[in-house]
């Protein structure tokens, strides 16, 4: 026999998990100090430019 599910009770259980979802990759992202991320920026630009750097230059 199947067991029987109130489907309101459902929807509100994958909105609620969703939300946390969300609010666990804002905390992530937002959640830190001003001066960590700028030094996290200041890294990943320095990332990229060194990246760039090693570009084959293939316009001849």
């Amino acid at each position: 026999m199947a067991e029987i599910v109130n489907l309101r009770t459902v929807r509100k259980r994958k909105k609620r998990d969703e939300k946390e979802t969300i609010a666990t990759h804002n905390r992530a992202r937002f959640g830190r100090p001003k001066t960590e991320q700028a030094k996290s920026e200041a890294q990943q630009t320095l990332d990229d430019a060194k990246l760039d750097g090693h570009l084959r230059d293939d316009s001849e």
